[in-house]
This record gives C-alpha cells, structure tokens and sequence, in this order.
C-alpha cells in the first residue's frame, strides 16, 4: 500500500505513535492577543479509491494536504485536522479544476478514514469513524472495507477457510474485530456466500499490536491498475 507523508493547517501525525494520540490531539493557534490557546483536533487518513481517476489533488477547506499526486492505491496517514464542518474538496492535479467536494464533521479525539471512492465522474466521499483501540493481547485488530462500486456483496476469508466478515457490498464495512498476532495469512475476498474468489492477499504477515483495515477495491467490469483488487493499511500500532 503506497502512502504519503503529508503537512496539514495542523501537521503530520507518527503512526507508530498512536498507543500516545489521544493525549495529543490538538493543535495550538493564536488568539485575538496574539497569545498561543490549544485547539482539539480530530485525526484523518485520506485513501485514493478510484480506480479510474488521474492524479489529483485533496483540500480541507483552503488546505492543501498532499505532497505530490494523490494516485490510485496511495494513501496521506492520519494528520491532525481541526474539527466541525469541513469542506473536503479533490481536484485535478496542480490545478485548481474541481472534481468533487462533500462536508464532512469531525469531531474532536476522533479518528476518521476517508476513502475517495467509485469512478472519476461519480465520485463518492465515504467517512468511516477509526475505533483503533489497543488490540487484546497476542492479537491484532482487523477491519473490512468494500470500496469496489460493482462488485456486489463480498466475504473476506483467511486461510481458504474462516470467513471473517461476511456480506458487505459497496461502502460496506466491518468493525475491528480481534487476529492471532504475528502469524502469516492469506486472505481472500469472495463473491457473497460462495467460494468464488475475487481477489487476493497472499503471505501477509499479521504482528501482535497491530490495527489494519483490509479494503477491497478496483471495478469488478475494470482490467489493468483498475481491476479488482485488495489491499491493506496499517492504521495503528501498539508497542
């Protein structure tokens, strides 16, 4: 999975710091004394999910977050991002040409994942709420993400035989739900109630601490970079 690292109106946010966010989540600006006040902050990752979109561009508001072209399959780690209404706007790439744009509220010491989803023409905004709690011990959490608009409803299974999560079609998800830890798994996503695989995620190596989502994504009717296809984010990790 591609990522970014990004600066933010309230900066960059160290994954492998998360077990510590939420006694830091805010960000200081200066009031109408030009003295220094804090101010909650919510946390956002941002994931491309287009299959067919070109290179753009993602704004809060005025606020360019990404360094360089937002693709296909990157995604920008959480960043801190103030909290209330927010203008989510993509355009294309280094211009100022609007694709799309959704409000979206962020409320404060909440984490947020924000996939930029379906096709270029249609674009869809979907904002899942991040539960990303320590994971009990020995385990990791994991959650399903269905950000494929054609596939249909799915099942994510490991092993070719425990189904973890079953029947989610599109915008469709899971909550984090607990994995033996450092382990190797291969997982499979497949046509709802059936054993007709529709992608794969072969060798992935699951360690103790860790939180993931797993999301499907591509277009069932797409072939090349837009097939279906899935993928996974390491959104936390506990030391």
């Amino acid at each position: 999975m591609k990522k970014f690292k990004n600066s933010s109106c309230a900066g960059l946010v160290s994954i492998g710091l998360m077990c510590l966010l939420f006694l830091f989540m805010s960000s200081c600006v200066k009031d109408n004394n030009n003295s220094y006040v804090v101010v909650p902050t919510a946390l956002l990752m941002v994931t491309q999910a287009s299959p067919d979109a070109p290179a753009e561009d993602f704004y809060l508001n005025n606020n360019l977050v990404n360094h360089g072209a937002l693709q296909y399959g990157y995604h920008i780690d959480y960043f801190n991002a103030y909290t209330g209404k927010r203008n989510a706007i993509l355009y294309n790439y280094g211009t100022m040409t609007k694709i799309a744009s959704d409000t979206i509220t962020l409320k404060a010491n909440i984490a947020y994942s924000l996939f930029l989803a379906n096709t270029y023409t249609n674009p869809d905004f979907i904002l899942l709420t991040d539960s990303i709690n320590r994971p009990s011990a020995g385990n990791a959490s994991i959650r399903f993400v269905d950000v494929s608009p054609d596939a249909g409803a799915v099942d994510l299974a490991s092993n070719s035989t425990t189904v973890l999560v079953s029947n989610k079609s599109y915008k469709g998800y899971s909550s984090f739900t607990p994995l033996k830890g450092n382990t190797m798994y291969n997982f499979e996503v497949r046509q709802a109630g059936t054993n007709t695989v529709l992608a794969t995620l072969d060798s992935v190596t699951v360690n103790t601490g860790f939180v993931y989502t797993i999301w499907l994504h591509g277009l069932a009717a797409g072939s090349g970079t837009s097939k279906l296809s899935a993928g996974i984010i390491n959104n936390a990790q506990y030391y």
